[in-house]
């Protein structure tokens, strides 16, 4: 009898053997995160929104396999309180200093990238991480908010203007030393399309002609200065997306595209004049495309849900099975997307999200007591709602200091040599001029944001409708410029000792070389 019990038992073993085995071999792994960031590019310029003066094969491939956003936005359209964003998924007024540009990184606020590093993944980063600013120290240790540094491979590259670095190179690198059993997350931070550009750029080693551009935004000059200005753009936006084809095929061929997620995407809008820095549409809004072949349902998809920049570290921290509670980064604000990964659907996909909140406190130096530019704004599918709460102040940067928050560029010398030579003051209003104390748009009938409807009294009920979402939604994020504290924005030091009190200092004739705008743009003895 014990014998056949025995042999009972060994028979059901051997059935369930291999049963286990292959639970075990199909239980899903954690997914690696490839995370590539643009620096300086708007929405659409990329082959899949139809921009067909830009060739992005990279970003179109991760479209046409996987999801393409048509509304994703960062909440700040500037370097680091973007990329502040990104990585601890708050709103830059929930960040303290970290809703300035080059800032203290606060201590408290852990970044994505930590976390999942301190629970089971590989992580590091090329090019561009967090920056500009100090991101301090932790546990007595330079904190590493993008992770390890991987960019010792250096390249020539196609100008003077673009980044030595070798991403993919570097990609590959940290791929050898990845240990065989752990999942990856690597931050590929291109320098690329960031200003200075090399004039003619786009039409001499691009292949790209003038009149390939069907259109120049309304609100610069149309001239042949400014066309070869966006076609250098485009070049160095194909620069970024080659590296990023060769870190797609490099995956493909180690067996690891199918259990990576691949997120394309921009820190801001382009370097140009009533862009980045500010809050129009081509400032914050930006594209996004998202691959995983594993995980994304019926790819291909079209997606025109709203998405917000806050929304990227609780959908990493969801797919690598790390509770926000446990993690450090309990309160979060953004919304995980696994949800629209799951779905079959495209188009709206989740009713909740139809708008996002934008604003904006203190980025580049160049008014007295190192003031900023506090804007707080509300974007849905049909409106752009913005309150200016210092209008007495240059939105762009003061005149007398060069308008130090937009990169110096043809563009912007066409501009304010038109008002200074011709008298043309209207290029010169809709990107440097001072601004109403509210602006309405509406985006149906004025995507590019020129016709301010605030004042017509037939939009009155909308405004303030859009108003009160906005006050309400701040204010349940805890904003301290909805409780009387919105100062101590102003009050945060720049994390560069060379950038405080720059204003006083430059106006007592200290020489300052600030290398992103051109001696012209000075303007010392401006009138208005």
């Amino acid at each position: 009898m014990l014998i056949k019990k025995n042999l009972n038992k060994f028979l059901l073993f051997l059935f369930i053997l291999p049963l286990a085995c292959q639970t075990r071999e199909e239980e899903p792994k954690r997914p690696n995160i490839l995370f590539a960031i643009a620096d300086d590019l708007s929405y659409p310029h990329m082959g899949a929104y139809g921009t067909d003066w830009i060739n992005t094969p990279g970003f179109d491939r991760v479209a046409n396999d996987g999801l393409l956003f048509t509304r994703a936005y960062t909440p700040n359209a500037k370097c680091s309180p973007s990329r502040s964003i990104i990585l601890t998924g708050r709103n830059s007024w929930q960040l303290e200093e970290a809703a300035n540009h080059v800032p203290f990184f606060p201590s408290k606020f852990l970044s994505h990238v930590e976390v999942l590093g301190e629970n089971g993944y590989f992580t590091g980063f090329t090019g561009k991480g967090w920056a500009p600013g100090n991101a301090g120290e932790r546990n007595g240790e330079p904190r590493r908010l993008t992770g390890p540094r991987f960019s010792d491979l250096v390249l020539d590259p196609p100008t003077d203007q673009i980044s030595r670095v070798d991403y993919a190179g570097n990609f590959k690198t940290f791929l050898d030393e990845k240990p065989e059993e752990e999942p990856f997350y690597f931050w590929y931070g291109s320098t690329e399309p960031h200003r200075a550009y090399e004039f003619g750029s786009g039409v001499a080693l691009g292949g790209k002609s003038l009149d390939m551009i069907d259109q120049v935004p309304a609100f610069w000059p149309d001239n042949d200065s400014v066309r070869n200005d966006l076609l250098d753009y485009a070049f160095e936006t194909e620069y970024f997306d080659r590296h990023l084809m060769d870190m797609l095929e490099e995956l493909e061929r180690r067996g690891e595209l199918d259990n990576t997620l691949v997120i394309v995407t921009a820190d801001n809008g382009m370097p140009f004049p009533r862009v980045k820095g500010q809050a129009y549409e081509l400032s914050n809004h930006l594209p996004l495309a998202i691959m995983w072949g594993r995980g994304i349902q019926n790819p291909g998809r079209i997606i025109d849900d709203f998405v917000n920049f806050t929304d990227f570290s609780p959908t990493f921290l969801e797919l690598a099975e790390i509770h926000p509670d446990s993690s450090g980064m309990a309160i979060m604000s953004g919304k995980s997307l696994v949800s629209i990964f799951n779905t079959d659907a495209s188009g709206k996909t989740d009713p909740s999200r139809s708008r996002v909140l934008i604003g904006k406190e203190r980025h580049d130096i160049g008014r007295p007591d190192d003031q900023g530019y506090p804007i707080r704004g509300i974007v849905t599918e049909e409106y752009t709602y913005i309150q200016n709460f210092e209008t007495n102040r240059w939105p762009a940067g003061n005149p007398e200091t060069g308008y130090l928050n937009t990169d110096g560029s043809p563009t912007k010398t066409v501009i304010l040599n038109q008002r200074r030579v011709e008298g043309e003051e209207h290029f010169w209003n809709l990107s440097f001029g001072k601004r109403a104390a509210e602006e309405l748009y509406d985006r149906q009938k004025d995507p590019l944001c020129l016709n301010n409807l605030a004042l017509h009294p037939e939009y009155q009920n909308i405004k303030d409708n859009l108003a009160e979402q906005m006050v309400n939604q701040l204010k349940e994020q805890d904003d301290p410029r909805m409780f009387g504290n919105g100062d101590i924005f102003d009050d945060y030091e720049y994390a560069q000792e060379s950038q405080r009190d720059f204003y006083t200092r430059f106006m007592e004739g200290e020489s300052f070389n600030t290398g992103w705008v051109n001696d012209s743009d000075y303007e010392k003895d401006f009138e208005e």
